[in-house]
């Protein structure tokens, strides 16, 4: 849940510590890397489990983070921000479902 901390990081940054963009710009580069490695992870799933919903849900998540990712460097702010707050909650949202209703093998569910 990385992505928690990068609206901390813009926050602290609008209130006027300027050197907080810095650590908001990390930020970024780090959750859009452990958003590729989710990638990963759900054709994982996908693959061993035959579930197709968790590739979806993250490739979803993937994209509008790489939007929003392009959206700050181009400083289009109209985009970056309400994308940004669509994107943590997304990414709430699939937490819960995955910890709500664990992803089990259908045969073995189906036995």
């Amino acid at each position: 849940m990385a992505i928690v901390g990068q609206p901390v990081f813009a926050g602290v940054y609008l209130t006027g510590d300027y050197d907080s963009l810095r650590w908001h710009a990390v930020g970024a580069d780090v959750v859009t890397s452990i958003g590729y490695l989710q990638v990963i992870a759900a054709i994982v799933v996908g693959v061993r489990l035959r579930r197709v919903w968790p590739f979806l849900a993250t490739m979803a998540v993937v994209a509008a983070e790489t939007v929003q990712y392009f959206a700050g460097l181009d400083g289009a702010l109209w985009l970056h921000i309400p994308l940004g707050v669509m994107t943590v909650a997304a990414l709430v949202v699939q937490f819960i479902a995955v910890w709500r209703q664990p992803l089990l093998r259908r045969e073995a569910r189906d036995a």
